[in-house]
Order: C-alpha cells, then structure tokens, then sequence
C-alpha cells in the first residue's frame, strides 16, 4: 500500500483548515506502528546504526577508476550516490531536515574513514564491521515491531526506509522548537 503524497489530507486545527505536508503524511503513517516505548526506544538505536552501516557498505564497492576525477579519485564512491539520492528525496520533503541528514551524512563519513584506517592498522575490514553492524541493528529493529506487533512500515511502501531517520530528527527539532 504505496502513500499518494498528492492527494494532500487536511487537518483541522481549532476552527481553520490547514493542509498537510506530505512530509507529516508520511511521519503520522509511520508513527502508527511505533507507539510502543520499547519499540521507540529500539528505533532510536537502530535506525542511525542501520543508516550508517548501509552507508559504509556503499562505500565499500569498489568504484571504478575515473580518469577525469584525477587527484579527486576515491572521494567519489557509490555512497556518494546514496548520499546525493536520499539527500533530493529528503529536500523534496523538508529542506532543513535535507540538510541535517547531509550535516550526519558527514559525520557518517568520519566515521567510515576511521573504520578504513583501523582496517590499514590490522583491523577488520570496514565492510564486515558494517555488515554485522546492518544485522544485529536490522534484527533489533524486528524485535521492536514484534513487540510492538505490528510490522514494519517499509513492508508497505520502500520509502519507509528512507523516512525512518528524518522521523526521529523531526522529534529534535520540535524539542528545539525549530520547524522543519
């Protein structure tokens, strides 16, 4: 069951009608099944592990060689391509929540090089630290909807997947009082 953002509902706030934005559309549908605290919980550990993993092991197929990038080889991945795809699907949505993930985006970035210099030094490969990260944080995540009984929202539509990160940054940035 896909979310038609175009038929906009309407929400009715004290006397007057105001329209929805599709991205509170697509926050309400989510938020149906997580209601549960542990659920919640579960998600607000889960989801930023899962984005980061997913995004090292983006990182972690190899890219071809471009001649014309020159010096700028290897800054270009098939992350970057991630990054660029999710970033437009979120500014779609809400600029200032585009921004933020892009702020994150960076900080994930970080945090893979570390996991690559690690890798140079002995360590294991990014690519398993990130895989067995994406598991464990993946089987958390169904843990929660089985406690939750209810199951994923991304079973229903893929773009659940994406919307899962910005869900959580919007509850920060209505504690900060700043509108998304």
């Amino acid at each position: 069951m896909a979310i038609n953002t175009k038929n906009i509902k309407t929400k009715t706030v004290g006397t007057a009608s105001a329209e929805q934005r599709p991205v509170d559309v697509y926050f309400d549908k989510y938020a149906e099944s997580h209601q549960n605290s542990t659920n919640k919980l579960i998600h607000w550990i889960c989801v930023p592990l899962i984005v980061f993993s997913l995004f090292g092991l983006f990182w972690a197929i190899p890219f071809p060689y471009l001649k014309f990038l020159g010096r700028y080889n290897g800054f270009i991945n098939w992350a970057s391509f991630l990054i660029g795809f999710s970033i437009y699907f979120y500014y779609k949505l809400s600029p200032v929540l585009s921004y933020l993930m892009l702020f994150i985006m960076f900080g994930f970035s970080y945090g893979i090089i570390q996991l690559e210099i690690w890798q140079k030094a002995g360590g294991p490969a990014m690519w398993q630290v990130c895989l067995v990260i994406f598991v464990l944080s993946w089987v958390g995540q169904f843990i929660g909807h089985k406690i939750e009984g209810k199951k994923p929202s991304f079973l229903d539509d893929l773009k659940f997947l994406l919307i899962g990160p910005i869900w959580l940054l919007h509850f920060i940035l209505k504690k900060l009082s700043i509108r998304y």
